[in-house]
């Protein structure tokens, strides 16, 4: 089951065309959605996406991808503000996790921990704002 989850993941991934590209600017790409919900992968309180398990090459491409992005986006952030970029992932990391997981999909609790968000408020680290 997995490896066919993995399988549609890369298929959409490497057949992504112009409406791809639409839904990536509007928020979420379609394969970065279907991994979410999948619960290949999470988000942690550092501010960038983590594996829950062992990925395919095509989900890890797509996560380091985003990841790079986020990076760039808090050094921005943290310029802007006088803050680290450190600080700024965290505080982005913490807004994620509480504002943008759903019920279904996995973030990381401080402990390391994978869990999947339901209907409660998730567990945050302790220096979340």
């Amino acid at each position: 089951m997995k490896n066919s989850v993995e399988m549609l993941i890369a298929a959409v991934l490497l057949g992504a065309t112009a409406s791809g590209a639409v839904a990536y600017q509007a928020g979420r790409d379609p394969a970065y959605q279907s991994a979410r919900q999948s619960g290949l992968v999470g988000e942690k309180s550092d501010g960038y996406l983590g594996f829950v398990s062992s990925p395919s090459p095509a989900i890890k491409a797509l996560v380091d991808d985003i990841n790079i992005k986020r990076k760039a986006a808090y050094s921005k952030e943290a310029l802007a503000n006088g803050a680290t970029v450190e600080e700024m992932a965290l505080r982005s990391g913490c807004r994620l996790i509480a504002e943008r997981t759903v019920a279904g999909e996995k973030y990381q609790t401080p402990s390391g921990q994978w869990k999947t968000r339901d209907g409660d408020t998730p567990e945050l680290d302790p220096r979340c704002p």
